[in-house]
């Protein structure tokens, strides 16, 4: 007999289990189904979670080689276990997503091991076995970009997968694409001793940061020993037994050129894995990226079959895959369930960490929108000074006739958790004068924060 759910969802990432999860709580019969042998999605299994294992371990063996000795702290004859590194790395991760498995459990939540295929609307194939349900979620978030002319062997040639598995510190790491995933990666092995060159078609790193922002994160980067070519493309790759040798060319035109490296990490993006889903033949409709169309309710043109996350247009982020997940299962039960757009973070977790909110002012002049800029130094910062971080700043975004707040970026200390205060703020629609006015510990990194609220309007007090 066909099993019958009320809700199926298709990928166990994080905007997949939540998803179920929380509709699992509002009272429906799910499951979810999911082809790895964990749960967790590429975020908890080989993206978010095991690269922040590795950044942070790589920070701390960089702290005690260079940075102890700045507090008095003499730690003799420093050496890596790149083993036990990775072996950590991979306890996180267990740990990780055997608690989806609990949450699972706790929750009542199916989970159907397996390769998932919709029939037709309400009818998904798991390998061979028949589902039906009232609503099927599509959740199955993308994969690496590939790039003509460079063929991924996951061993001289990787994505973010073969580079969180790395046995051996290349000496030379070439990363090709400026974006988030390249230069966390790249950052972790630099720390560890490979020297690290990124090449990247733009002519600037992290097209989507504030410009200012983006410049200033590059000459600490520099300083921190990544060597970077911009306005560069690669255009071929040759492996051999000692390495690879690649072929980069200037974007706009010119003689090109041979970099060689040991190790290369593409990292020029990724692109929604909607492939083997049976949409075609079901008529979902997919724009010219290959995402699933869907209007604002995440529901696609076939009735019953929605998607979210990656899968779908916006930013690939876990936590706007979660957002997603969430409203569309309040939805299917009858509630208002909504996501702001306009609010939702983003973080690069190198040292110092890079995070933003809201719009950039290259945006905002781009709309003709007036606005005003408080910005405030780390180093004029107690706490940072305190901490030996005192690299970035605070630059907040203002409406130039009612203050409130439109965007904000922190390039410095923390900043993946200072943005959460900013991002509240906005939530509410407060204006700089709100965040100025709020009382903030001393000493903490926050108050750089009030202080760039200060700056909005001129009044700043530590600097």
């Amino acid at each position: 007999m066909t099993q019958s759910f009320d809700v199926i969802v298709i990928g166990a990432g994080p905007g997949g289990y939540v998803c179920a999860i929380r509709a699992a709580q509002l009272g429906m019969k799910v499951a979810c189904v999911e082809k790895r042998a964990t749960l967790g999605g590429t975020c908890l299994n080989v993206g978010c979670i095991p690269s922040k294992a590795l950044l942070q371990s790589s920070e701390n063996f960089e702290e005690a080689s260079h940075g102890f000795a700045e507090h008095g702290i003499v730690v003799g004859g420093v050496s890596l276990d790149l083993a036990r590194m990775q072996a950590r790395k991979q306890e996180v991760v267990g740990a990780n997503v055997k608690g989806v498995e609990f949450l699972f459990r706790k929750n009542k939540v199916t989970w159907i091991k397996g390769t998932g295929r919709i029939v037709a609307a309400g009818q998904v194939d798991v390998d061979g076995t028949a589902y039906t349900a009232k609503h099927i979620v599509i959740a199955t978030g993308s994969e690496s970009m590939p790039l003509p002319g460079v063929t991924v062997d996951e061993k001289r040639i990787v994505t973010s997968t073969g580079a969180l598995e790395l046995d051996a510190v290349p000496a030379h790491m070439v990363v090709i694409g400026a974006g988030v995933i390249g230069l966390e990666l790249g950052s972790v092995w630099r720390r560890l001793g490979a020297a690290v060159t990124v090449i990247e078609y733009l002519d600037r790193i992290v097209p989507t940061l504030d410009a200012e922002v983006a410049t200033a994160f590059q000459r600490i980067l520099a300083k921190q020993g990544m060597t970077f070519r911009l306005g560069a493309k690669v255009t071929g790759a040759v492996v051999a037994e000692d390495g690879v040798t690649l072929t980069v060319e200037p974007a706009k035109g010119g003689a090109a050129i041979e970099v060689k490296a040991d190790v290369v990490l593409l990292a020029i993006g990724r692109r929604p894995f909607t492939e083997g889903l049976g949409l075609e033949a079901v008529g979902v409709t997919l724009d010219e990226r290959r995402r699933i169309k869907t209007d604002a309710h995440f529901a696609t043109n076939i009735p019953g079959i929605y998607a979210i996350g990656d899968a779908i247009a916006g930013p690939m982020l876990a936590h706007k895959a979660e957002d997603e997940g969430v409203a569309l299962a309040e939805r299917l039960a009858g509630q208002a369930g909504h996501v702001n757009y306009g609010v939702i973070p983003s973080v690069v977790y190198t040292h110092p960490e890079v995070a933003a909110v809201g719009r950039t002012e290259e945006e905002l002049k781009a709309a003709g929108i007036a606005y005003a800029v408080g910005k405030f130094p780390f180093l004029a910062n107690g706490r940072a000074r305190a901490m030996g971080s005192p690299d970035g700043f605070v630059k907040l975004l203002a409406d130039k006739t009612t203050d409130r707040l439109l965007g904000a970026h922190i390039l410095g200390p923390d900043a993946g958790t200072l943005i959460a205060e900013l991002a509240l703020a906005m939530e509410f629609g407060a204006s700089a004068e709100d965040v100025a006015r709020t009382c903030h510990a001393h000493p903490s990194l926050n108050e750089a924060v009030k202080e760039a609220a200060l700056a909005v309007d001129g009044r700043a007090l530590h600097i």
